[in-house]
């Protein structure tokens, strides 16, 4: 495959640098520098030319433009987070100011760098992004395994692994559920035998990069998407939605 103003072939499995800026002369310049680095690179001329080639699979990061007519580096970060897309994204700018730096790092950028750039720095920073990535990629699918893993559960099964992480005792669960102590250890087992894990502080290890994971609530007790970022989880604290079912 071959991207505009790329005049080489992009190396399928390799990472890639996905060059955003309406500058069409530099643009390629950046496109001829990174490729003489030894990089994967895509190019586009516009925010929305580079939505078109979404969805993206592979390891990479972006290297982004500030000003660009209708839609802004700053905007398209904010539209990629909103989709979920965790791209790591190093600006680029002629036109940086304090409010927008202060924007991008907030968003996550690895660094807002000006134009005119050192050449070692920007490959440098670049390979930074890319390496931070691969760590995103690697925790994504962690997460994505231990959420198969808690999907696996019955419906008493993760409201027992809720109280567990809580930091409740056999007979509390019992009592809160209203089943008996005999029954909860039942549940209890297989929760661990289904989380694959031998102690309750791997269970709440799971449970917590989980939660940070995607944010919401791993027991189904909140709709609050901001509830659940390890809230249930720290200091035995109990999430006070949790249902309490007595059947």
């Amino acid at each position: 495959m071959v991207r505009p103003d790329s005049d080489a072939p992009v190396i399928a499995g390799e990472p890639t640098i996905f060059v955003i800026d309406d500058d069409d002369s530099l643009r390629r310049s950046l496109v001829r520098l990174l490729r003489a680095a030894g990089l994967n690179v895509e190019a586009f001329g516009s925010a929305p030319e580079f939505l078109q080639r979404l969805p993206i699979t592979e390891r990479g990061c972006i290297l982004l433009d500030v000003q660009m007519p209708g839609v802004t580096g700053p905007d398209l970060h904010g539209e990629l987070l909103a989709r979920g897309i965790v791209l790591p994204v190093v600006y680029l700018t002629a036109h940086g100011d304090l409010p927008t730096g202060i924007r991008a790092m907030k968003n996550g950028a690895v660094d807002f760098l000006q134009k005119p750039v050192d050449e070692v720095v920007l490959i440098e920073t670049l390979r930074e992004a890319l390496a931070r990535h691969a760590v995103l990629q690697s925790r994504g699918q962690q997460v994505d395994e231990i959420a198969a893993r808690l999907a696996a559960l019955s419906g008493r099964e993760r409201q027992v692994l809720k109280l567990v992480v809580d930091g409740r005792l056999n007979k509390q669960i019992a009592d809160d559920l209203g089943i008996s102590i005999k029954t909860v250890k039942v549940h209890r087992a297989n929760v661990m035998k289904t989380m694959a894990v031998r102690s309750l502080a791997e269970l709440v290890h799971l449970c917590d990069l989980a939660s940070g994971g995607s944010g919401e609530c791993l027991f189904g007790a909140r709709t609050d998407p901001l509830c659940a970022r390890r809230a249930c989880l720290n200091s035995g604290g109990r999430c006070e939605k949790a249902p309490r079912p007595r059947d």
